[in-house]
């Protein structure tokens, strides 16, 4: 139960982080493009291209995380392979995130970034309790784990 709501609120906070990390990527991105920035020379239509970019990939990387967490979180199925790595790269930005916020912009952006790190940090650890038991303690037999989320498997000939 408790696992479910943390990949479940996880998923959430993600969704609402990515689409709060575009909208200000697109208000960046305009006011570079608008007063003409430049720093040390650099082309102001390349710097507002290149944070409409980031703002893009910054929001794809946060919404496949959520949808990692949306899956782990409906099936109750442990993350796989290639889930684990996206939130584990995930959890380590958001660490760096956090140091640089609470420098820039404060302690509640601070505390915003923790938390999130804190719900990454929570699926890859409640998961891995429960791969590491062999079942989840509902019953007397032991179940067969369920096939984890994100991993590649061939198909049969």
């Amino acid at each position: 139960m408790l696992r479910r709501l943390v990949a479940g609120l996880a998923a959430i906070v993600l969704v609402a982080e990515a689409a709060v990390l575009v909208l200000v990527h697109i208000v960046l991105g305009t006011t570079t493009a608008n007063q003409s920035m430049s720093i040390a020379g650099s082309d102001p239509d390349v710097m507002s291209k290149a944070t409409y970019g980031m703002g893009v990939g910054m929001g794809a990387f946060l919404v496949l995380c959520a949808v990692f967490a949306a899956i782990a979180a409906l099936g109750d199925r442990p993350p796989g392979r290639f889930a684990r790595i996206v939130f584990v790269s995930a959890a380590v930005t958001h660490g760096v995130l956090g140091v640089l916020a609470v420098v820039l912009v404060g302690w509640p952006a601070f505390a915003a970034t923790t938390l999130i790190l804190c719900l990454l940090v929570l699926i890859l650890t409640l998961y891995a309790a429960r791969d590491e038991g062999g079942s989840d303690g509902g019953g007397d037999a032991p179940q067969p784990p369920a096939p984890p989320i994100g991993e590649l498997k061939p198909t049969g000939p």
